[in-house]
């Protein structure tokens, strides 16, 4: 009679099956680690100026009036009236970390052909982000328009608390549009060879986090208007990044030995 294997042999055989990667992948692994953990402690102290972050805040409300773009008032009081929705969309605001964590582990593991590109791309981001940070506090719309409920804070899993600890002047622009849309790239990335109708499936995640983020009063439109161009600027300087690491490789690689 025939015997099952082992859990520890049938999760040996599974990493066997994983695409083995090269050292310098765990290395950059690591550092996106250390990326992280830099971001989480400067995003805490990039913007403290209330009164800077209320006068920019005010002057994109002008902004967004004048182009009949200043919806989040009337999205957010479309929540508040409907319960039923209000638990879903704070569980969007706060685990979409959970979709970011498992992109990044699904490139890394399956699919090394595009893991170097997005990761950079991920990596930009988040420093072209600091630098709109400091040179643009935003104060939200939870903060500043009058009449806007901060649905995230009454209803948190992190306790109202959370809502309002540091980083909480950074509306511009939305790092929850802009991580899921990277989210979406990387997906798209990966699969557009092979799955294309997937690949396009990928863009409803950054969909659905633009409309959570507006009806939640926690971004204004040209907030998520600005997450779209720290994308595509963070996929230009992720590619100008690699055009650059690969002349200096074969530059290194012609450099003669003892020279």
């Amino acid at each position: 009679m025939r015997t099952r294997p082992s859990i520890g042999r049938r999760l040996g055989a599974w990493l066997d099956a994983v695409p083995a990667r090269p050292r310098a992948a765990s290395g950059e692994a690591i550092g996106l680690v250390l990326v992280l953990l830099a971001f989480t402690r400067l995003h805490a102290v990039v913007a403290t100026d209330v009164a800077v972050a209320t006068g920019n805040a005010s002057a994109l409300q002008s902004l967004e009036r004048r182009l009949h773009l200043d919806v989040e008032p009337g999205l957010n009081r479309w929540l508040v009236g409907h319960d039923a929705l209000i638990t879903p969309a704070v569980l969007v605001y706060r685990l979409y970390y959970v979709v970011l964590l498992g992109v990044l582990v699904w490139i890394f593991l399956r699919h090394a052909d595009v893991h170097r590109q997005v990761r950079r791309t991920f990596v930009a981001m988040t420093g072209l982000a600091l630098v709109v940070f400091r040179v643009l506090p935003m104060s939200p719309p939870r903060f500043a328009l009058a009449g806007v409920v901060d649905v995230v804070a009454e209803h948190d899993l992190l306790g109202g608390a959370a809502s309002h600890g540091a980083g909480s002047l950074t509306a511009m622009p939305s790092l929850h549009v802009g991580w899921s849309a990277w989210a979406a790239y990387a997906a798209w990335s990966a699969l557009r060879p092979t799955h294309p109708r997937a690949a396009a499936l990928a863009w409803l995640f950054p969909a659905v986090m633009v409309a959570d983020v507006l009806v939640t009063g926690n971004h204004y439109l040209l907030d998520v208007v600005g997450s779209g161009v720290l994308l595509v600027a963070s996929i230009a300087l992720a590619r100008g990044w690699g055009r650059l690491a690969a002349r200096l490789a074969a530059r290194r690689d012609r450099r003669p030995i003892g020279g």
